[in-house]
């Protein structure tokens, strides 16, 4: 660690990420998860935070939770023209937050709750997934100065601008309950830092805190935007969500063999397996080759119900796990973990490539 002045790290191996999520659905605050990615301060820059909750609407658990950033009143009018032309809005009021100063700039912010229209919905063809995130994806696309960053149900995405303990109490996370919790600091190296290239990116319930950099980008990027997607946001870690949301949503695939695509098992390890197993890697990696991510990366996904967590192949990215009784404490370093859990059952680190998966059912599972 390279110290550039009072205050002032140079982490080569930023950014910071971490999770907590309890097996027996038990929701606690968001304050925990702020503490724990406060302690690894120095591995952002300010430049970008953010966080993932699920299970925190359980008074509206059946509708989509819209998350807008609006850069202006234009932009709002015509989004909610285009929402109130293809949902039910049963409730929308502006997130609530509170006044930081360290938190500057912010867009308009508001929460919508939403479910498509029946008639609609219909005459589409489509299920209610597909026709949810593609109403998404044309928002985000074609109205400028709007921009839906969090879209699943029962759960919400809450980033902007600035380090991570400063944007959770900017959107007065403490307030907030959730069986599983996710948080990001950035340290971007190549990439702007603005409100939407902020971490997690989601689409649906599925959503993504990333530290790494992905070399394979441009690749992984021309193939997943031949199914409909558009990476729009001037950051590699937005690619993730959609190839993700495209493997399991839309293939079929497990967690487990997105896995095993993205971080794909190198070819001696796959002919050193059983032959049922080696036939299946072997089908996985030859009809998704375009989708393995190369590059030094460490992940954490959460979606309805679980979590997983995943490094690159080779481990260029730290990332501990830690148990205590039925919660599951993941980050980039173990002095996250032990600050809000100093007596942990187990701690370890998966290994490269090595998918680490819980579910609410109290299993956990490692792919290897």
């Amino acid at each position: 660690m390279l110290r550039e002045g009072k205050d002032n790290y140079r982490i080569p191996s930023g950014c910071a990420i971490c999770g907590i999520f309890n097996k027996d659905g038990r929701r606690i605050s968001g304050s925990s998860i702020i503490s724990a990615i406060e302690i690894m301060h120095a591995r952002s820059n300010g430049l970008g935070g953010g966080f993932a909750g699920y299970g925190i609407y359980p008074e509206y658990k059946d509708y989509y939770a819209f998350h807008v950033f609006y850069d202006d009143d234009r932009a709002k009018v015509a989004c909610e023209e285009y929402l109130n032309s293809h949902f039910d809005i049963v409730n929308l009021s502006r997130i609530p937050t509170r006044k930081h100063p360290k938190i500057t700039n912010e867009p308009l912010i508001f929460r919508y709750f939403v479910m498509p229209k029946t008639a609609d919905l219909i005459s589409s063809q489509l299920d209610e997934q597909e026709y949810t995130s593609s109403c998404v994806t044309a928002i985000n696309w074609d109205i400028e100065g709007a921009y839906v960053f969090s879209s699943g149900k029962d759960m919400g995405v809450f980033k902007a601008v600035g380090y991570p303990e400063d944007v959770g109490s900017f959107y007065r996370l403490d307030e907030y309950e959730a069986y599983c919790w996710t948080a990001h600091g950035r340290y971007p190296t190549n990439t702007p830092g603005w409100w939407g290239g902020a971490h997690p990116f989601s689409l649906l319930d599925c959503s993504i805190v990333h530290n790494g950099e992905i070399s394979s980008y441009d690749a992984n990027r021309r193939y997943i935007e031949m199914f409909g997607y558009k990476c729009s946001l001037l950051t590699d870690t937005e690619v993730i969500a959609y190839i993700l949301d495209f493997l399991i949503r839309k293939t079929g695939l497990t967690y487990e063999e997105a896995a095993n695509v993205i971080a794909a098992p190198f070819w001696t390890t796959i002919d050193r397996k059983e032959q049922q197993e080696r036939e299946k890697l072997t089908y996985l990696r030859n009809t998704f080759a375009s989708l393995l991510i190369t590059g030094p990366f460490s992940i954490i996904v959460g979606f309805k119900g679980g979590i997983m967590a995943l490094n690159d192949r080779l481990k260029l990215r730290s990332m501990i796990v830690g148990e205590k009784d039925d919660t599951v404490y993941i980050s980039s370093e173990e002095s996250a973990i032990r600050k809000i859990c100093k007596d942990l059952d187990r701690v370890y680190s998966p290994r490269g490539g090595e998918p680490v998966i819980y579910t609410l059912s109290g299993g956990g599972t490692n792919a290897y």
